[in-house]
C-alpha cells in the first residue's frame, strides 16, 4: 500500500522534507516550538519557502498530535 504524503508543499520533494521533520519529531518527543524551529529552517532553503505556510504548520501540528498551543 503507497502512502501518501502530502504536507501542502508544492512539489513532492517538498512534502518529502516535511514529512522527515514530521517522523523526527515524532521520534525525538520534540516540542511544537521545536518542530516548528525547524519549519522555519526549511522555509530558508531555496525552494521550500511554503514550509512556513499556515496550511503545511496546521497539517504538521496535527500529524504530530500536538495539544499545546498552535500559535506562542
Amino acid at each position: 500500500m503507497m502512502v501518501v504524503k502530502d504536507f501542502g508543499m508544492f512539489t513532492d520533494r517538498g512534502n518529502d522534507e516535511i514529512a522527515v521533520i514530521v517522523e523526527h519529531a515524532k521520534t525525538n518527543c520534540l516540542t511544537w516550538p521545536e518542530t516548528y524551529r525547524l519549519l522555519d529552517q526549511l522555509s530558508t532553503c531555496p525552494g521550500y519557502g511554503e514550509a512556513m505556510d499556515t496550511e503545511v504548520r496546521e497539517i504538521v501540528y496535527s500529524r504530530c498530535n500536538f495539544t499545546s498551543a498552535f500559535y506562542f
